[in-house]
């Protein structure tokens, strides 16, 4: 067992995180060139990449489906996973920051921190998953590396601890200084492999005032430290190094490098920082399961029972993929695992060790190791497989929620059940796609987190060999909350139709969640005192109360953004049970709805526009016509950024707005930013 849990110190489970176009993919690329992974690089705007392999991506230039890959380095095994920068795929970096110990931050050093770079940063604090930080493109016209970690300390609030220091600028940017161990590291021209050599003296002065930076801000931030540079006035490089690794894993500081993956300058560096400073999987807590309703934390041990977490399905025509995390245990080709969600045992006919769209074949994997499983035909991504003698269930993904919606029909009358399978194999591989039926159209709706979702998905299937496909305008998914609540209504739920009957007597409050209309959530609570309505009576009131959120009064839209208080009640001897109590909280609650005044809100998007600056004016106005509000404006490498809060429904076609107005000089991202009301189809009664 002692060799095994060795071995797991020397694995590095770490994904690459970035907004679109700061060189993700790039980087990915060099670490597999720099570690021999590869023997040629790949260039994404070549489409020659190895985790942009999808037709998709490659068309696009962009990471729309998250990747795994493995490699070694330094007596070490990276298993990396290439994640998509664009808002509407933040559903698979979810699921991806779900399995990892690690991550990789790149940052543009010239735009520095962008939106969608914000957006997977806050979801990395949610998982907790500590990160260090890589400036890229210091090579382009107008990068600074300055500006670029300011920009990390004021919008994303961490810590910034450089370590190291470029060597020129710009074009001139050959190289960097190594602040931890004091040495200069150069790339000559088509050399991957760095000269190492003393600190240039035109630069000493520099170095040792930014050493004694960055010794100060260790110093404050790790008490070790702090004692020692309070004896010494100094820190040693074995403790600063020692310092960083503690920082990193307790997420009180992050450890920015820097370089250009274009050129192939910085990454070794890189690499060797992800082993010192990334957690292993024996350094991270151990996750979280239910047993028994029991919670459990199983050790990242490969003598335990076996437990992981598929977070990945690939569909294909060809068979089955699904990707896990082995977060125990053991498992070996031909063994039967347990699906706790869905009740099943499932055999695993082969275990692959993956290489974005290559694999090679396993005879077994262990805790730690992320890898693709063959021969499993129900599990979902959020699915946990485990021991059938230890069963388990581990905490799954959240799933957000589709905000954009297109009607989708077969071309063809005869291909109906041809698109229904495509469809579901759809869902099957990306939970925040939803497929469903309109009820009153009768059409098949496919929901989604984006315009661009949609239409990626839309052509999977003719790429896939699917039927033709007709699809609507895009629509978005509508909101409806309490703008003005209502207090003491009263519901009698009574029914007696031979046999037992039903009884239940609720009196429910009910108000606006948030002081702003807009505030999204549900909230639930009892005042009942004396024991009027028993505790498991008062669970299934809340249970009525969440199932009538499902449909609200104003056009059947989910409901939000409200507080039910449960203020009174009675019960009848025989006649009251769980059932009665959660139909009296669905009708009721449905009752007073009728009764508040209402109002419909629409999904709203933070865009980012970046235009020249004799384009402002006319971007400003077309912005205003979209009913945007713009809440910021700057300037950056010589072009205007303007920041606005704009209706999802009116970015429907910006692109091509964009473009034409700004003779495609013009480029803008976007995040979502929640709801707000809809202010012409409000209705207040």
């Amino acid at each position: 067992m002692r060799t095994n849990l060795s071995t797991l110190a020397v694995v590095r489970n770490l994904g690459i995180l970035a907004h679109v176009d700061a060189g993700k993919t790039t980087v990915t690329e060099r670490i597999l060139y720099a570690t021999g992974t590869t023997h040629k690089r790949g260039e994404v705007h070549d489409g020659t990449t190895v985790t942009d392999f999808d037709p998709q991506e490659r068309d696009r230039g962009i990471t729309i489906f998250a990747a795994a890959v493995s490699c070694a380095w330094d007596g070490h095994r990276v298993n990396l996973i290439d994640t998509p920068g664009h808002v509407d795929f933040a559903d698979e970096v979810e699921r991806s920051l779900r399995v990892l110990d690690g991550a990789i931050a790149v940052f543009d050093a010239v735009a520095g921190v962008e939106p969608q770079s914000e957006s997977v940063w806050r979801q990395a604090d949610r998982h907790g998953v500590p990160r260090i930080a890589f400036v890229n493109k210091l090579d382009r016209a107008g990068a600074d590396l300055d500006r670029a970690v300011d920009s990390i300390r004021e919008r994303l609030h961490p810590a910034p601890l450089v370590v190291q220091l470029p060597i020129g600028a710009e074009d001139g940017f050959t190289g960097v200084v190594d602040l931890v161990r004091m040495r200069s590291l150069v790339w000559a021209d088509g050399e991957s492999t760095a000269m190492e050599g003393p600190v240039p003296e035109a630069l000493r002065e520099e170095v040792l005032r930014r050493r004694r930076a960055l010794e100060e801000a260790v110093a404050e931030l790790h008490p070790a430290a702090l004692e020692e540079f309070c004896d010494h006035e100094t820190l040693s490089a074995g403790t600063l190094a020692t310092t960083l690794r503690d920082l990193t894993r307790t997420g009180d500081g992050v450890v920015v490098l820097c370089g250009s993956a274009y050129r192939n300058r910085g990454i070794e560096p890189l690499l060797d920082a992800v082993v010192a400073y990334l957690p292993s999987p024996l350094d991270v807590p151990a996750v979280r399961g239910v047993r028994e309703d029991t919670e459990q934390r199983p050790a990242a041990d490969p003598e335990a029972p076996f437990a992981a977490l598929a977070f990945k399905v690939n569909a294909g025509s060809t068979g089955r993929l699904t990707y896990v995390r082995v977060y125990s245990g053991a498992i070996e080709k031909g063994d039967t695992v347990w699906d706790p969600g869905t009740g099943r045992t499932e055999r695993v006919a082969r275990i692959l060790r993956v290489m974005a769209d290559r694999h090679a074949q396993l005879d077994r994997a262990v805790a730690g190791d992320i890898v693709a499983l063959a021969g499993l035909k129900s599990a979902r991504p959020g699915s946990t497989l485990c021991d059938p003698g230890a069963p388990l269930l581990l905490e799954p993904p959240v799933a957000a929620e589709p905000v954009v919606s297109v009607a989708v029909e077969a071309r063809l009358a005869t291909d109906t059940g041809k698109l229904a399978t495509a469809l579901a194999r759809l869902a099957e591989e990306d939970p925040s796609l939803v497929v469903r039926t309109d009820g009153e159209t009768g059409q098949t709706v496919l929901s989604g987190m984006g315009e661009l979702h949609l239409e990626v998905a839309v052509e999977k299937i003719r790429q896939d060999g699917g039927p033709g496909v007709t699809v609507g305008r895009p629509r978005v998914a509508h909101r409806e909350t309490v703008v003005r609540g209502v207090s003491g209504h009263v519901h009698r739920h009574v029914k007696q139709d031979g046999g037992a009957g039903q009884f239940a007597h609720v009196v429910l409050d009910v108000e606006p969640l948030g002081t702003e209309v807009g505030t999204t959530g549900f909230e639930f609570r009892s005042v009942v005192v004396g024991g009027r309505v028993p505790r498991e009576y008062v669970r299934a009131v809340e249970a009525g109360c969440r199932d009538a959120l499902t449909e609200g009064p104003l056009g059947g839209h989910p409901v939000t953004g409200l507080r039910v208080t449960l203020t009174d009640g009675s019960t009848h001897v025989k006649d009251s049970s769980e059932m009665a109590f959660r139909t009296a909280g669905r009708l009721g609650l449905r009752g007073v709805l009728g009764a508040c005044a209402m109002a419909l809100l629409e999904p709203v998007a933070e865009v980012t526009v970046t235009v020249p600056e004799d384009a402002v004016g006319g971007v400003l106005g077309d912005l205003a016509a979209r009913r945007g509000r713009v809440t910021g404006s700057g300037t950056r490498g010589g072009a205007a950024v303007l920041t606005a809060t704009v209706p999802l429904a009116e970015l429907f076609g910006y692109a091509t707005r964009l473009r034409s107005r700004t003779q495609g000089r013009g480029t803008f991202t976007t995040r979502a930013a929640g709801y707000a009301p809809a202010p012409v189809k409000t209705l207040v009664r």
